[in-house]
């Protein structure tokens, strides 16, 4: 069994109690005050005072009153304890009230093109909440970088990485392209015809790209097509397809704006790349702070609407 006097909340609430015997004058009515009994108030006080060494008190059969010392002491912890207080239930209502500074990270083609919308609207229903997005293919350790939330994406099951994920949403890959491309170049209408386009993909497209696309109704197409243009990310995969640079596999997510302002038209829309699951990750999962949990459930509903 741990003795209360060797732990950080024992030495605290003997703190406490000497200021509320400072305070209040008596040891009757500091007991009344903290809801203990008079015998564990003096035990709380003769442990403070062998601890530091030094008179606190001056006992007299009617009254107890602070010596010299006992008074700085008193000016001093009394602050003390009200900064501890505040931060106490600082850290309480951050459970319960959303508000504070959330730090997200997110893939570049998220952050780019899905999140600033998303972010924009969040803040206006949570104007007490700030936010920091630190965007990046990289996958950070939430702790190590003071992360509350993280954004990933990932195909299969996520590696077992000690924190708390959450499914968003399930995300598919589409063909898209400028229309003045299509008006120019013509629109594929079998999954075959792509041979005969100019494709733009991302990195995860290895030397010749080889598409492999199903439609709604289950059935599979590989398409074996040589990129024009490479890039690193979908983000810019996005970007050269709005440019006119040919046919780009996007993430639905991230195309959406540009394909509701007409910057981009979907190709063979019956058809989809298989990928993954957009994950939301954070330290604590359920338990995590109320501003965290918000933007969670905010970014799922949100997604849903796409």
């Amino acid at each position: 069994m741990v003795d209360e006097s060797e732990t950080i909340g024992g030495a605290l609430e003997d703190v406490r109690a000497f200021c509320a015997v400072a305070e209040f004058g008596t040891v009757t009515a500091a007991a009344r005050q903290l809801g203990e009994t008079k015998g564990s108030i003096s035990r709380r006080l003769s442990r403070l005072e062998r601890r530091l060494g030094v008179k606190l008190l001056a006992r007299t059969p009617r009254a107890v009153s602070p010596t010299e010392e006992g008074v700085a002491f008193f000016t001093k912890a009394r602050e003390a304890l009200s900064w501890l207080d505040d931060a106490v239930e600082g850290a309480r209502q951050s459970q319960e009230v959303p508000r504070g500074h959330l730090r997200i990270t997110a893939p570049v083609d998220l952050g780019m093109d899905v999140l600033p919308c998303l972010v924009v609207r969040f803040r206006a229903q949570h104007p007490q909440i700030t936010v920091e997005l630190l965007l990046t293919d990289a996958l950070l350790d939430l702790a190590a970088n003071r992360v509350d939330l993280a954004l990933r994406a990932s195909v299969g099951d996520l590696p077992n990485m000690g924190y708390r994920a959450s499914v968003l949403t399930q995300l598919r890959i589409g063909l898209y392209a400028a229309p003045a491309y299509l008006a120019a170049r013509g629109s594929p209408d079998t999954p075959a015809a792509l041979a005969e386009h100019d494709l733009v993909v991302s990195r995860e497209f290895a030397g010749a790209a080889q598409l492999r696309l199903t439609d709604r109704r289950g059935r599979a197409h590989e398409v074996l097509a040589r990129p024009v243009i490479r890039t690193s990310d979908y983000a810019s995969v996005l970007r050269l397809t709005v440019a006119g640079g040919g046919i780009g596999p996007v993430p639905h997510l991230v195309a959406a704006a540009s394909v509701t302002s007409g910057a981009l038209a979907p190709v063979l829309p019956e058809w989809s790349i298989p990928t993954g699951t957009l994950y939301a990750i954070s330290l604590s999962g359920r338990d995590a702070p109320a501003r965290v949990r918000a933007f969670r459930e905010f970014v799922r509903s949100a997604l849903e609407s796409l």
